[in-house]
């Protein structure tokens, strides 16, 4: 008999079918300790099986845009804490063909929360509508050993971060990888209160952009996007600002109301990006909480001029610890079909706050911590910054990191999402630093005084959806069970252009063995507990 080959080429699953009989490559990741593992391949015969998770191959449905994480100043800080060696090889296990392979990044113009210090632009000069002092050297100061003894390497940023993730790219000759840009702020003196932010005696808030300062900020991100030309480095995209409802003036922010968002596109972002020379730039809408995004949606695309320059809306997932909202997703593409929707940045939040009760954690969590303690990542023991205010309960609850990645991931998939992008790429131990205080999770964290760089659990989910979902790849109709004890599983297929068919599925509970219809085809999975398990098969 004839046989399938699959084999693994530049990080993405090639088939070669000469065969009648599907075969299949397996990797899992799960609480007994799988971390991207090979497992033995699942058996795929023609047949039809009853309540049966279904996957259709012939219904495809939005295109891939890809998977990866943000390069922050904190994260070039965490990697100049390195030796050179060290931080080498953990941008080639996030990047590289034989790692995650992430096909997209997320960066900051200016800075963010998740900035060392802090309180900056790229054009700092009052007045300066020209924008002659505009520059990327701030992103290229490096970080003092004098003031920052821990640091490995001092001429080491976030500008040159930016540019080793990009040659390993360029070595792969990967023409997928996509970096997406955006402000947490305009520069201070462009705003009507002149602050980056205020948070000043019980009093929050970031302020808005004057309007006459409308067009050198529109020129402001433009020259952005031309100062990366010039390094040889393309921006895929922009936003017009993170989080334009507002962080509470908690760090970096600023004010754009739907409606200023709209007149800010159509008049003057979308005409200045279009008359730039080399690859079209894509603006996207938005940049925060999905089930915040139908004001945004409605004024942007209602808006003629607009709608037409903007590709899509970025969200996030802060609304909840368990739901991607799959209601508004699927409201938002059936009135915007040809828009898409893309994951700029979620994570782990309110690491470093107090999520443990000494009840609710009878294993001890609130010692251990969350630090090369994969047991942290895996139960339901994490908070978000709402768990304690009125938005807790249903929408809010303690969760399990890894659950929470993947569902979303999952079920957003299966309610539109054409990628994700996680929050920062590497932070320190902590979580951190983050010039605020506002600590989160990353995918690798590392303790640098003891030179130990820990990959987290949900590093090796995105690893396995990186690898199996690529740019490109259609998303296919997937079809739950119907049996009572298949609530535990969640389900998610894509199609790629050689023909082989990717499976993602999370069981958040107790082993589990259920029948898997694609087509023609099915074939019995089992699934231990607590485990995300990816199928390719090309049938």
């Amino acid at each position: 008999m004839k046989k399938l080959m699959i084999g693994i080429l530049g990080g993405v699953l090639i088939c070669s079918c000469t065969a009648r009989v599907p075969s299949t490559h397996v990797w899992l990741t799960s609480e007994a300790g799988d971390k991207c593992a090979e497992k033995e391949a699942v058996v795929f015969k023609k047949g039809q099986a009853a309540d049966a998770v279904v996957i259709d191959p012939a219904t495809t449905r939005q295109t891939i845009d890809g998977f990866g994480g943000s390069l922050t100043e904190s994260s070039a800080f965490v990697l100049a804490c390195l030796p050179v060696e060290k931080r080498q090889a953990v941008l080639e296990e996030l990047y590289g063909e034989t790692g995650a392979n992430f096909s997209m990044s997320r960066t900051q113009i200016g800075a963010s929360d998740f900035s060392v210090e802090g309180k900056y632009s790229l054009a700092e000069e009052d007045g300066d509508t020209a924008l002659h002092s505009f520059s990327l050297d701030r992103d290229k100061e490096g970080f003092a050993k004098t003031v920052y003894p821990q640091i490995k390497d001092e001429q080491y940023d976030l500008y040159h971060l930016m540019k080793d993730v990009y040659a390993i790219k360029q070595a792969q000759a990967d023409k997928t990888y996509r970096i997406i840009a955006n402000t947490w702020t305009a520069p201070a003196w462009m705003k009507e209160n002149k602050k980056y932010y205020e948070r000043e005696n019980g009093f929050h808030r970031g302020g808005a952009l004057l309007p006459e300062y409308y067009q050198a900020y529109a020129n402001y991100l433009a020259r952005y996007i031309e100062a990366w030309r010039a390094e040889g480095l393309e921006i895929w995209g922009v936003t017009p600002v993170n989080e334009p409802m507002g962080n509470d003036g908690g760090w970096e922010s600023m004010d754009f109301s739907p409606a200023v968002e709209t007149e800010f596109i159509a008049k003057y972002l979308g005409p200045v990006l279009q008359r730039l020379d080399g690859q079209m730039v894509h603006i996207f809408g938005f940049d925060q909480n999905i089930f915040e995004m139908g004001p945004y949606t409605a004024a942007i695309y209602g808006d003629s001029l607009a709608g037409a320059y903007t590709t899509g809306m970025a969200v996030h997932w802060y609304g909840s610890t368990i739901d991607c909202f799959p209601e508004v997703l699927d409201s938002v593409h059936a009135l915007y079909p040809d828009k898409t929707i893309l994951h700029t940045e979620g994570c782990i939040d309110n690491l470093g706050c107090e999520p443990w009760d000494g009840v609710t954690d009878p294993v001890g969590f609130k010692e251990s911590g969350w630090f090369n303690n994969d047991a942290f990542w895996w139960n339901p023991v994490a908070t978000d910054w709402a768990y304690s205010t009125r938005w807790a309960g249903e929408t809010h609850p303690k969760y399990a990191p890894v659950h929470r990645y993947a569902r979303y991931i999952i079920e957003g998939m299966n309610h539109w999402l054409t990628g994700f992008i996680d929050w920062n790429i590497v932070l320190d131990s902590i979580g951190g630093p983050n010039h605020v205080n506002n600590f989160a999770g990353a995918p690798v964290m590392v303790d640098y005084q003891n030179d130990i760089v820990y990959y987290t659990p949900y590093y090796y989910v995105l690893k396995q959806f990186s690898r199996s979902m690529r740019p490109g790849d259609k998303v296919l109709s997937c079809q739950p069970s119907a049996r009572p004890d298949m609530n535990q599983i969640f389900v998610c297929a894509t199609l790629n252009e050689e023909g082989c068919i990717a499976v993602n599925i999370l069981n958040t509970g107790d082993a589990v063995a259920f029948p898997l219809q694609i087509g023609e085809y099915v074939a019995q999975v089992a699934m231990p507990a607590n485990s995300v398990e990816t199928i390719v098969v090309r049938l």
